[in-house]
């Protein structure tokens, strides 16, 4: 039997589908990962060994192969702890393969079996509703995924809070969207002495949403004038912040803050 796992990779904001096949087979034991991993991706056999022992489960005496497909694109990233973990409990017999298939997974594992936040959340939960299927990411990346507007949205905190989700003894809660509580100081319009022209320029700008176009020697004040602007204008919806990741005439996802 081969466990099938959907997850991600990245490169920039784009997103590639990766199926980790997990097989388990009699033979020397050993744990290997191929599909051109990378260090992080290496190290992820250790972290998962630890953590599928914190729930007091441990690894067969068994030849334990990790395929990464396609095998020819470079995987990067510590996100595939989560999807190997249960491609592992899969093969074990733990979970079931079918409940599992309609998940796109990310995540790493800390070595007591708790799930740490990963990059990329966001653009995996965009691609996860593109394929018309869930995400299943750590707890503390479920209000990112979830500005998605992707309504299938499962974010544990740890890998034994995943299992009992799946065998009905614990029931997640879908994730809220989240944002981050920054407190951005731009420079006030106060602060600019003179340039009277430029600020009513400024003000045009942002009150009417229209290009701006600064000329001017070095030290005119073009940069301390263009600090200003993002101070004027009104924060950004859900639709501004990511419209930059959708093409032209692609619908954009309900999204509720």
């Amino acid at each position: 039997m081969v466990a099938h796992v959907a997850t991600v990779a990245f490169e920039g904001i784009d997103v590639t589908g990766i199926d980790v096949q997990v097989q388990m087979v009699s033979g020397l034991p050993t744990f290997a990962i191929v599909g051109l991993p990378d260090k992080a991706v290496g190290e992820s056999k250790e972290r998962v060994r630890a953590a599928v022992h914190s729930l007091g489960l441990s690894l067969p005496a068994k030849r334990i192969i990790v395929n990464l497909a396609p095998a020819d694109l470079l995987k990067e990233g510590s996100h595939f702890d989560l999807p190997i973990a249960i491609g592992l409990l899969i093969a074990m017999g733990v979970l079931p393969q079918d409940e599992l298939e309609g998940y796109i997974t990310l995540g790493e594992l800390s070595l007591d079996g708790s799930l740490l936040p990963v990059n990329g959340v966001l653009p995996a939960a965009m691609h996860a509703l593109e394929c018309e299927k869930g995400l299943l990411c750590p707890q503390s990346s479920g209000g990112e995924a979830a500005w998605s507007g992707l309504g299938d949205i499962l974010a544990p905190a740890s890998l034994l809070a995943m299992i009992n989700h799946f065998k009905g003894t614990q029931l997640l809660s879908p994730p809220a969207c989240e944002v981050r509580d920054d407190t951005l100081r731009f420079t006030d319009m106060r602060e600019i002495r003179g340039q009277h022209t430029a600020r009513r320029a400024l003000e045009v700008a942002a009150a009417g949403g229209h290009n701006l176009l600064m000329v001017g020697p070095p030290g005119a004040g073009k940069s301390m004038l263009a600090s200003c602007l993002p101070g004027l204008l009104p924060p950004l919806d859900a639709k501004e912040i990511f419209g930059i990741m959708y093409q032209a005439g692609q619908a954009f996802p309900s999204v509720s803050a």
